[in-house]
Order: structure tokens, then C-alpha cells, then sequence
């Protein structure tokens, strides 16, 4: 049978849609619209907070899912959204001066390394993963990854409208937990809107506001402006300048410093592909641990796919796992009527402007949460698996890398090279956890679960 033909189905209510069958092509397209609101609002915001183009994003994400579908043979249902798991390390690039380019340079190698490592475990099996990176050493990168964005929020985001953010904060913290079924999924994007038109009220109640800009400039501004918004067209491929200069569409540039900064990232969206692949798993009851590979693979070969051009990183969605709970419905169809319309949407470049006019005050108010969560889901893996704190190999193992990545701490090699942060505190991480955990003893018997995504038993509908 062609990878592209479904078995239609009409199923009784409650009944699954397997991947490999769909319902009507208009309720398909309902649920691929579905799936589009649930990535939308974390997939525009993580570029915005790298300083890159959202428009281009939202587009590559549509591509990017179409080949992880197609690469994992229609069998793993997920789209692709932008991942927030190099958002650390392209702050740090860019307080050491690098530009987007260096950005996307950096993050493509990652991609080439995790599509190398998907090949790897495609061939070998995911035991060898699960070896190097046991529960213990993934949580620690992960929490350090996200903890390490901690300054980033307090001197780039929050400064630009203090009130606003944390309204914005609050807005999104009861919304993710207070609102019912589907709308807590969406709350970064609630939250985004929310903001906008907070934002877009205190303008006219109470003028312009005098505060620090994203530049670092501090002058009397509107909090939305749209002067970008007129000028853009309705239709068009993505085009113009980033902040910094360098083109929305642009070639990437190679520097070791900073991909030794992105690498650690690779840790964690290893976790997040095996995570997504055995909650699907257990949602849809195929054994989907031959695909494991392909996933992981998969996912790096879009990730130096977007980089390449100038997109975002790309990595699976817990938002798209909640949407297939909620809905019994893991048709692959659907995931190709998302992909086409997010590719749709990148090609509004209006659209993406009214994106990137986002007040500074709102992504304050969006990162100060999602950045925290980042770094707890490193204590969820914890939890989750049973890593034992009593024991000393974990304690003090992966003490020194914890503090080291969040810290900032600084090895310098040579006078032109030197480790700091994410990359330093992960290199640590690993190493000191290996150096004293001989015989195992610091690993549990616990199988790697899913570590990033919700799941889908203890989600509430």
C-alpha cells in the first residue's frame, strides 16, 4: 500500500484512528487546523527569542514535518514546532558577539550530529543512548539548559515593561493549569494575545512608555507599534533584515566556540524524540521502537535543514501529544494538512510581521515561565525515572556541571578558546558522572520514559 493512502474510517465515538487511516478529508483538515493552533503560539515565540525570523519558522516547520512523516514512513504522527533547547546557548552566542548567522551555523552542526546519532541508534539499537545518557545525567543537562536563561529574561525581556510582564506571567500560569481541556494547551499562545492586547490598551490609557528596548537603548516608545505590519505585503516568501543586520534568509557561518555551546542541546532533544516516540506508543499500542532511529534522525535532519536557510531548530510537540489524547485521533493525515497550513502561513509576510511586533514586556512575561519550566522538566526526569539523590554518585556527580552551566563558569584553554556555561556544565555533567559511577550504580532499572511530553494517562480532557 502507498505511503500516501489512508484507509477512511468512521468511527464510533471514543473509537482510535490509527496513523494509517483518516477520517473525512474535511474533519482531517479540522484536526490539521487543530494541530496548527496547538504548536502555534511556542513555534513563533522560541525565533523571537533567538532573534530570528518567525515567519520562516512557522514555514519551515510545515516543511520540516512533512519529511519527519515521510522519513518515519507515516508510523509516527508528531509535528515538528521550533525547539527551545538551543535557546540558551544562542543567547550566550550572541552576548559573545556572534550574529544570526553564527547562530544557525552552529545549530545546523547540531542537526548533522543528531541525524548522525539517529543513524547510529537505527543500526544499534537505543541501549547505547540510554548507556551515555542515563535519567540522571539527561535531567541535570536539561535543567541547567533551561535555569542557564534565567539572566536572559531578568536583563533583556522583563526591563522593557516590568507590569506587563507580569501580567502576562500570571495570565499564562493560570491558563496552562486553570483552563479546561484544549485551552490549557494553548496558553503561550492565549498568553501572546493576551499580552498584545494589554499592551495595546496601555498605550491608550496611559501613552508611551520610557524603558530599555531589546537593543538596550532606553528611550519613550509605543508598546505595539506596527509600523512593520503596514509595510509588509500579504503574500511573499520571507525577506527583509533580523535585528541584527543579517538577512531573514541567509547562509549559515561556522565558528567552534559556538557550536561547542549548542551541543549540549542534542542531549535534550534526544530525550524529547524517544520521549514523543514511546508515548505515541503507548497511545496508539504499536511498538514503534524500530522507529526510534528514524525519529531521532529525522528530526536532525530538519533541524540542519531549517538552519540552513536561516529557520529555527525543530523539534517534536507535547502540544500535539495533547491534542491526539484529546481526540483519539493519531491519523498522519492530519499531520499533513497542519504542514500545509503552516507552510501557507509563512508565506503571509504580514502575518509574521504582526508576530514580530510582539512587545518586549509580553515575551517577558511568556519566557520568565517557559524558561523555568525548561529546567524543570530536568527534575521531571528525575522523578519520573527514580534518580536516587541519597546515593552519592548522583549528588555529587552532577553537582559541579548543575552550577557550572547555570553560573556561567569559564574555562579558559587558550588565549582564543575557552568553555563556558551550557557547554561547560554539560562536558562536566557527563564526564564527572561516568568518572565515579562505576558499575552502574548511579543509573535506575526504571526504562527511559517519556521525558518531555506529557502523559497522555495523566492528562486531564
Amino acid at each position: 500500500m502507498s505511503m500516501f493512502k489512508w484507509d477512511l474510517v468512521d468511527p464510533a465515538p471514543g473509537e482510535a484512528v490509527a496513523p494509517h487511516q483518516r477520517l473525512a478529508w474535511g474533519k482531517t483538515a479540522g484536526l490539521g487546523a487543530q494541530h496548527v493552533v496547538a504548536m502555534f503560539g511556542a513555534t513563533f515565540v522560541f525565533p523571537l527569542v533567538m532573534g530570528l525570523d518567525p515567519n520562516l519558522a512557522i514555514m519551515f516547520s510545515g516543511i520540516c514535518t512533512i519529511l519527519f512523516l515521510v522519513v518515519c514512513n507515516n508510523k509516527v504522527p508528531s509535528y515538528l514546532g521550533t525547539s527551545a533547547s538551543f535557546v540558551g546557548a544562542v543567547a550566550a552566542i550572541r552576548t559573545q558577539g556572534g550574529d544570526s548567522a553564527d547562530v544557525t551555523g552552529a545549530i545546523m552542526v547540531a542537526g548533522v550530529v543528531l541525524l548522525l546519532i539517529g543513524v547510529l541508534v537505527h543500526f544499534s539499537g537505543a541501549g547505547l543512548i540510554h548507556k551515555i545518557l542515563p535519567p540522571a545525567v539527561t535531567g541535570a543537562v536539561v535543567m541547567l539548559i533551561g535555569f542557564n536563561l534565567a539572566p536572559v529574561v531578568a536583563n533583556i525581556y522583563w526591563p522593557q515593561d516590568q507590569w506587563i510582564a507580569l501580567l502576562t506571567a500570571a495570565f499564562m500560569v493560570c491558563a496552562a493549569v486553570l483552563f479546561p481541556g484544549f485551552w490549557s494547551r494553548i496558553a503561550v499562545f492565549l498568553a501572546l494575545i493576551f499580552g498584545y492586547l494589554l499592551s495595546w490598551i496601555a498605550d491608550a490609557v496611559f501613552g508611551q512608555i520610557t524603558a530599555v528596548t531589546g537593543a538596550g537603548d532606553v528611550t519613550t516608545h509605543d508598546r505595539v507599534s506596527w509600523a512593520g505590519v503596514k509595510a509588509a505585503d500579504w503574500i511573499g516568501f520571507p525577506s527583509g533584515k533580523l535585528a541584527d543586520g543579517v538577512s531573514v534568509v541567509h547562509g549559515p557561518s561556522f565558528s567552534l566556540t559556538f557550536i561547542l555551546l549548542v551541543l549540549p542541546g542534542v542531549i535534550a532533544l534526544i530525550a524529547e524524540n524517544t520521549g514523543h516516540v514511546k508515548a505515541v506508543a503507548e497511545m496508539t499500542g504499536e511498538n514503534l521502537d524500530p522507529y526510534m532511529g528514524r525519529a531521532i534522525g529525522a528530526d536532525g535532519l530538519a533541524t540542519a535543514l531549517a538552519s540552513a536557510f536561516g529557520g529555527s531548530p525543530t523539534t517534536t510537540y507535547a502540544e500535539n501529544i495533547g491534542v491526539m489524547g484529546a481526540t483519539r485521533v493519531y491519523s498522519t493525515a492530519a499531520y499533513y494538512v497542519a504542514a500545509a497550513v503552516a507552510i501557507l502561513l509563512g508565506l503571509c509576510p504580514k502575518f509574521g510581521a504582526i508576530v514580530s511586533a510582539t512587545p518586549g514586556g509580553v515575551l517577558g512575561g511568556i519566557t520568565v515561565v517557559l524558561y523555568g519550566m525548561i529546567g524543570l522538566i530536568g527534575a521531571k526526569i528525575w522523578v519520573e525515572n527514580r534518580v536516587d539523590f541519597g546515593n552519592p554518585v548522583n549528588l555529587v556527580g552532577l553537582a559541579a556541571g548543575i552550577i557550572a552551566g547555570i553560573g556561567g563558569v569559564t574555562l579558559k584553554i587558550t588565549d582564543d578558546f575557552s568553555l563556558s556555561g551550557i557547554a561547560l556544565g554539560t562536558i562536566l555533567v557527563i564526564v564527572f558522572f561516568h568518572l565515579v559511577n562505576r558499575g552502574g550504580r548511579g543509573t535506575t532499572v526504571i526504562a527511559v520514559d517519556d521525558h518531555t511530553q506529557p502523559r497522555p494517562q495523566q492528562r486531564k480532557h
